[in-house]
């Protein structure tokens, strides 16, 4: 078995915290590595630890969530992916949040291997959104830019695999559930998102996400 994926846990509520670290620590491809209760205590505990991912609460005191996120991210000796972890099903939470950095958005009500797998595409470098709010993230997107031309199409012609690809990421699903769909290795999955994400000049698949539902890609 390779390295353990390291994470870092920041809630306000030890209840809390000691549960998502018992669903966690019963994976023994990720490991716990430390707790925090509030946004200083999380960059304190982030730079003595140096973790691959950060699971983080959004209201805290002290510092909230958001901010945490800013600085870690914008840490430079800090090279965390963050998920944000909370009860707020609130467009304007799940947008602050990928603004700030964050690479997922899950509600605390998700079941524990939809967890699992967002800790481990954060380490990987990949981006997941809860399935509820992943709407509401697109609509919001979609309508903070101008118009589309009626003429509108993809400024960087795709192969048929790498639409078929984009098509799945923007309904939601995950690499390995692409995998399953299309029949073909998880590799070359990620191998097809990554070079849609190249052509396409874009940062993550929430920008696929945007970029296929305004280019009529996806009902």
């Amino acid at each position: 078995m390779g390295e353990r994926v390291r994470v870092v846990l920041v809630d306000d509520q030890a209840l809390l915290r000691a549960g998502i670290g018992t669903i966690l620590s019963a994976h023994p491809d990720l490991e716990v590595v430390g707790e925090a209760s509030t946004g200083t205590e999380a960059l304190e505990v982030v730079r003595a630890t140096r973790p691959d991912v950060v699971c983080m609460d959004v209201q805290m005191p002290d510092m909230d969530g958001l901010e945490a996120t800013r600085r870690i991210v914008a840490d430079p000796d800090v090279h965390a992916a963050v998920v944000v972890l909370t009860t707020f099903n609130r467009e304007d939470y799940l947008l602050e949040a990928l603004r700030a950095g964050a690479v997922g958005y899950l509600l605390k009500t998700s079941r524990p291997e939809q967890l699992h797998e967002a800790v481990l595409s954060a380490a990987a470098g990949e981006g997941l959104l809860a399935p509820e709010v992943t709407r509401a993230v697109i609509a919001r997107a979609v309508d903070a830019r101008p118009p589309a031309p009626a003429t509108s199409a993809p400024l960087v012609p795709l192969t048929e695999r790498e639409t078929e690809v984009l098509v799945l990421v923007a309904r939601g699903l995950n690499n390995d559930e692409i995998a399953a769909e299309l029949v073909v290795s998880r590799a070359t999955v990620k191998t097809h998102v990554s070079n849609v994400l190249a052509k396409l000049g874009l940062r993550d698949r929430v920008q696929a996400v945007v970029y296929a539902h305004e280019h009529g890609l996806v009902g």
